[in-house]
């Protein structure tokens, strides 16, 4: 059986204004997330490029998904947001319904 997550694109960001600099999202998924100088998190595009304006979203590679929804409900700044790419429906992150 496939779940809706394992089928539909997906797009993260992430808000530097809640993150603690923890790294679990970095340990998680370091393909989708680094480290800038200043000690906060931000997104790499695909072509690992760090992209360091507020609220830019990337697309999620599919077979890091998994790392990438891990990371946001293991963030303890809360600041990671993973929307549906077709619908912008935040998946996982602060603003995620609870199951």
């Amino acid at each position: 059986m496939t779940t809706q997550t394992e089928t539909d694109q997906l797009r993260v960001w992430v808000d530097q204004d809640l993150c603690t600099g923890d790294g679990l999202c970095v340990q998680y998924a370091p393909d989708v997330f680094e480290f800038d100088i200043d000690g906060l998190a931000y997104v790499k595009d695909g072509s690992g490029e760090l992209q360091v304006s507020p609220g830019v979203r990337v697309d999620v590679p599919a077979h890091l998904r998994l790392d990438v929804l891990d990371s946001a409900k293991d963030c303890p700044g809360e600041c990671i947001h993973v929307m549906r790419g077709d619908s912008d429906e935040e998946i996982a992150g602060p603003n995620a319904p609870i199951e």
